[in-house]
């Protein structure tokens, strides 16, 4: 029997009941109110991969994953949700293109995907409000698409992290800050940005 009261009515239940992070439970609404925004980082990241490889398959793949990772960093921070009908897909494509243009490397973009998966899922086995499982399949995307070097990211991601959860416990306290959520996604995805256009970058 279920303890809910009978009388709350059932469009309450829809309100309240907020979706586990990262499930994308509405496929009809906008991904973001005012892309508008958006466009421009979009554009920047796109021109900037394109810059920081020689002119070909790598380049383009890049571009892609970097286009993508700055689209679900501004829909993390307008929903806080990293939708699957993006992430997932994108994963796949970057896997497939990592292998196509390098498939001697196959197993390390392979692994490198899964393993930076599961460091995300991890901290869920603790706490499942530590981490949501739209980070963890933006995890998969960033090892797919970075290979070893997901590694950096994930940990440069975690560092960009920290300052702002140190702001927060100062300006409000430990325990306030502890039920304090924060997206992780725009962290990873500057982290994965850093690594994906860095090396490039630096080679021009």
């Amino acid at each position: 029997m279920s303890t809910r009261a009978d009388s709350i009515p059932a469009h309450v239940d829809a309100v309240t009941d907020a979706p586990p992070a990262g499930v994308d439970t509405d496929a009809s609404r906008p991904l973001l109110g005012t892309p508008g925004l958006v466009v421009p980082f979009v554009v920047a990241a796109v021109a900037l991969a394109l810059g920081a490889y020689p002119l070909g398959g790598t380049a383009l793949l890049a571009a892609f994953v970097a286009a993508v990772l700055v689209l679900l960093a501004a829909i993390d921070l307008e929903h806080r949700i990293i939708p699957n009908r993006i992430v997932l897909p994108a994963a796949a494509v970057a896997l497939l293109g990592r292998i196509a243009l390098t498939p001697g490397h196959a197993a390390q973009y392979t692994l490198a995907a899964l393993l930076a998966a599961l460091f995300l899922f991890l901290p869920r086995l603790l706490n499942a409000d530590a981490m949501g499982m739209g980070d963890v399949k933006l995890g998969l995307l960033i090892g797919a698409a970075l290979g070893w070097g997901a590694a950096s990211a994930l940990a440069l991601g975690l560092l960009f992290v920290f300052p702002v959860a140190l702001v927060i416990v100062i300006r409000r306290g430990v325990a306030t800050a502890r039920r304090t959520t924060i997206p992780m996604g725009p962290f990873l995805v500057l982290g994965a940005l850093v690594v994906l256009l860095g090396p490039g970058l630096a080679g021009n």
